[in-house]
């Protein structure tokens, strides 16, 4: 039977996202090397230079090595990214037809990664060939719905995860969940779909005081770290793609996501006005295309629904241009109220409220 093999030999001078990189690196290497050898007891254990490490007992081998306090925590959060079929096609995407070309391009390479990477030798330079495709613009305009649409087309799983489930105000949590949805991702042979990750992939905090802004950047190392290692496929999806870090550009590829125009508008009603939708005959769709100007895909969905509740409310047996044109404008009306809203200060009420919210949080700290 093998020793454990243990390295130490990582300075405590090393900044962390160099060891961790260094960590990674020598575990991948070990991988491979162990899927040569005849035992199944090989362990490697990276530590920092004078930190004791631990024989593993019988529990702490994981897959013929040992699993640290940091890997079963990872493994526990792991387990709330479940992976789940994809509820959109292609067919259902309603965007201009080269941008559509390009995302489809995008998955036959995807489909392709094991010619260029295995049969033309490329895995030499790039052992983790991870696909990370971006697409930005603004809200409604099917971004979520490709994401969808992209799985469906790899006959692949989606694994959910948006800025709410990522975000940890307690330090440390942030870039643990961040690394549990890639591994979560990569267990599940699933497409890993992150929303509003401008939040996530921003800026990195300079001048950081507080320890929520160093958990924050945390995050943000742990995402280049595991882009770096994922060999998957990863979407984000962002409303503020001009936000993004640097370090993000050479990561990943770039889509646009614009509001519709005239005829993808037009489209857009005729696809989501589904056929069991009982119509008046004096619909006219070329004016409700013209009246929803500037609508996103979303808003056109709404104008939809809310027509089709109007009139069900009413005891209508159709749904007639009437109660589309209450819905559209219904939809302006509170659009111009948001608006309207935008830049207002906050009253002496709701600064107190905000405050106190954010302190509870940790994100600010109470004055003493």
């Amino acid at each position: 039977m093998s020793s454990p093999l243990f390295f130490d030999g990582i300075p405590d001078d090393v900044p962390e996202r160099d060891a961790a990189v260094a960590r990674s690196r020598l575990a991948r290497a070990f991988e491979e090397l162990s899927e040569h050898t005849s035992t199944d007891q090989v362990v490697l254990r990276v530590g920092r230079v004078g930190t004791p490490q631990p024989r593993p007992g019988p529990a702490a081998v994981h897959n013929g090595r040992a699993q640290t306090d940091d890997e079963e925590t990872i493994e526990t959060l792991a387990r709330q990214y479940v992976a789940e079929p994809p509820r959109f096609g292609f067919d259902q995407l309603v965007i201009p037809a080269d941008q559509s070309e390009a995302l489809l391009t995008a998955v036959n390479s995807i489909r392709l990664r094991s010619k260029v990477y295995g049969e033309w030798g490329l895995r030499r330079i790039e052992p983790a060939p991870s696909v990370a495709l971006n697409l930005h613009g603004p809200p409604g305009t099917g971004k979520t719905l490709a994401a969808h649409a992209i799985a469906a087309s790899l006959r692949m799983p989606i694994i959910l995860a948006g800025y709410a489930e990522l975000e940890s105000k307690f330090h440390g949590d942030g870039p643990k969940k961040v690394k549990a949805a890639f591994h979560a991702a990569q267990a599940q042979r699933a497409l890993l779909f992150i929303d509003e990750a401008d939040s996530l992939l921003s800026r990195r905090l300079t001048d950081v005081t507080q320890g929520s802004e160093q958990a924050i950047n945390s995050m943000r190392s742990q995402i280049v770290l595991c882009l770096d290692q994922f060999t998957g496929v990863v979407v984000f999806s962002t409303n503020l793609v001009s936000n993004y870090d640097r370090a993000f550009e050479s990561r990943v590829r770039n889509f646009h996501f614009a509001l519709p125009g005239p005829q993808a508008r037009l489209a857009i009603w005729r696809k989501l006005l589904v056929p069991q939708l009982p119509l008046d005959v004096g619909v006219d769709l070329d004016q409700l295309c013209a009246a929803t100007e500037g609508f996103s895909g979303r808003e056109v969905k709404q104008a939809i629904l809310e027509a089709a509740e109007r009139a069900a409310v009413a005891g209508r047996p159709v749904v007639g241009q009437a109660d589309f044109e209450a819905a559209i404008t219904q939809l302006k009306t509170a659009r111009a109220e948001l608006k309207t809203a935008e830049g207002r200060p906050a009253t002496p009420e709701e600064r107190e409220l905000i405050e106190s919210s954010l302190q509870s949080q940790g994100i600010l700290e109470a004055p003493v």
